[in-house]
């Protein structure tokens, strides 16, 4: 089953706990403290794999966690890291954030490996809390927690040229022809609803050509599947324009055309400036020499004329196609600006005052609860000169509180004593 397009859920490993820990030795009353720090947690990546060309394995594995980082343990024992988890991909999948949109990577050649998601830093052990004055701290600091992302994966297939085209021109015979791949053929429309790839040998050159299921007036704005279609356009270097030139189904070649051109230029001003090759296809059916002409003067330029069932023509266009390719570029993954996910706020606070509670918010007040065991003397008396050199004292003086006030930081109501 061909699935060009998956969401899958990702989430990175938590760190893992600081620990709270006293070295124990014999003949040493007070060894002092030796608790280690927690594991980072493990990360998320995507790898590009050569070996799929669909998304369907997305279609029942959507959740993808790495591993938390183990907790630290005495001696100064930092815990393990969290495994690492690579979601493998096929190579040309573009990574999106599914809230907005953005584009995080574009996972483009075998073997390319690109970070999502670091996983959370673990929380420092006491004996990181150790100083001259506070010479056996009682606390630690619990590991970073990490959130889970959801992620939209869209397959847009790497090919060199794309043939494009009405449905029921001929675009799965003449890959039929030219290459090794066998399409579903049939004398009706829509008969292709997936991308068919084949690569074309001539002389000592190949190349990759992408049979894009038959597009429709109105596939730029999605009617007919046109976005999904159109999405497996937009890495190719060529498009080769496939036109029934028989006039048998009562189309107007020259028209439909325009009606293709239209669609390719409205979905994307890039895809619609690409080279461009245009074939005449079904020559066997012997159709008037105005049809041709007609054709050549819309697209301006010379129409190469063949006929896939009878492969008249078909060497030559074998050696056009691969003439050009040698004068374009090599093919580039996408041009964008990755988006990343914002750091998380760790220094920022803010104090606002409602029904009489004088209320601590922000990324600062959210770590130093981290850090923070209450029913701990050490800890506690850490916690309010952190606070006062935060300025997180002077912010509530100036906001006017008063002795005996009550100030709620993160759930937890204490009572202001200057």
């Amino acid at each position: 089953m061909f699935l060009d397009v998956a969401t899958i859920y990702i989430k990175a490993g938590n760190g893992g706990d600081g620990a709270v820990s006293w070295h124990r030795e014999k003949y040493v009353a007070a060894g002092g403290p030796d608790g280690g720090d927690g594991g980072k947690g493990g990360d998320i990546y995507f790898e590009a794999s050569a070996a799929m060309n669909t998304l369907a394995a997305f279609r029942y594995s959507q959740h993808f966690r790495a591993e938390n980082g183990a907790n630290g343990s005495g001696r100064n024992c930092t815990g393990r890291a969290g495994k690492d988890v690579v979601v493998k991909v096929p190579c040309g999948t573009v990574v999106k954030d599914a809230e907005s949109g953005g584009i995080i990577a574009d996972v483009y050649k075998e073997g390319e490996r690109v970070l999502v998601l670091q996983g959370g830093r673990g929380g420092r052990g006491n004996a990181k809390f150790a100083t001259a004055q506070r010479r056996s701290p009682g606390f630690s600091e619990t590991g970073e927690r990490t959130v889970e992302r959801k992620i939209i994966l869209e397959l847009k297939t790497i090919a060199d040229v794309g043939l494009v085209g009405f449905p029921n021109v001929g675009k799965s015979t003449l890959l039929s022809v030219i290459s090794a791949a066998r399409p579903k053929i049939a004398d009706y429309h829509f008969t292709t609803l997936s991308p068919n790839l084949g690569t074309v040998v001539y002389g000592d050159e190949s190349f990759v050509v992408a049979d894009i299921p038959g597009l429709i007036e109105g596939a730029s704005k999605g009617v007919g599947l046109g976005h999904s279609f159109l999405r497996h356009v937009e890495r190719v270097r060529l498009i080769v324009h496939l036109v029934d030139i028989s006039g048998i189904e009562g189309r107007n070649p020259a028209e439909d055309y325009k009606a293709i051109r239209k669609e390719l230029t409205e979905y994307s001003p890039e895809l619609g400036a690409l080279p461009e090759i245009v074939v005449a296809n079904k020559c066997d059916l012997q159709p008037d020499e105005s049809a041709f002409e007609a054709l050549e003067k819309v697209c301006g330029s010379k129409v190469l004329r063949i006929s896939a069932a009878t492969t008249a023509g078909i060497e030559e266009f074998k050696r056009v196609i691969s003439a050009k390719l040698e004068e374009l570029p090599p093919a580039e993954p996408l041009r964008f600006v990755p988006f990343e996910y914002e750091a998380k706020d760790r220094d920022s606070f803010e104090v606002h005052k409602e029904n009489g509670v004088y209320y601590v918010t922000g990324g600062y007040v959210e770590e130093l609860a981290r850090r923070v065991v209450l029913n701990d003397g050490d800890s506690f008396r850490w916690f309010q000169r952190a606070l006062r050199e935060k300025g997180v004292i002077a912010e509530l003086k100036a906001q006017g509180i008063e002795d005996g006030d009550v100030v709620d930081i993160m759930g937890v109501e204490f009572e202001y004593v200057p």
